[in-house]
């Protein structure tokens, strides 16, 4: 349902932006809640780095605000991060999530959520 693209090596200050393309009927603007790029370091726990919500509201870690910027197109439901001034921390898998809140596919339903495949961002020194 997502696929994640665009990642790979750069180096510190550079500028990367990563995709992500919802495919199949079940995610689309009518249904989504929110949705998000994640990222894990090696060692390290899985973290949200930048939300958006249908409604467009934007939130970004403090790691990454100021660089980073979240949109979603929701003509063909792909979600972009841009990043820019990529430092050496921000070396990451990425991914994708999108959220469909509950009772909005079906009444009484819990709701749905998808994660994409990750995306190795490698920012060098």
């Amino acid at each position: 349902q997502l696929q994640a693209s665009g990642g790979g090596l750069v180096q510190a200050g550079g500028s990367l932006r990563l995709s992500c393309a919802a495919s199949g009927n079940i995610l689309n603007i009518n249904t989504m809640t929110s949705m998000d790029w994640y990222r894990q370091a090696p060692g390290k726990q899985r973290e949200l780095v930048a939300h958006i919500s249908s409604d467009g509201i934007t939130n970004y870690a403090d790691s990454v605000k100021g660089r980073f910027t979240i949109s979603l197109d929701d003509a063909d439901m792909t979600l972009y991060l841009q990043m820019n001034t990529l430092q050496p921390e921000d070396t990451a898998v990425y991914y994708c999530y999108a959220y469909i809140g509950p009772g909005i596919l079906a009444p009484g339903d819990y709701g749905k959520d998808y994660w994409g495949k990750g995306t190795q961002v490698t920012v060098s020194s």
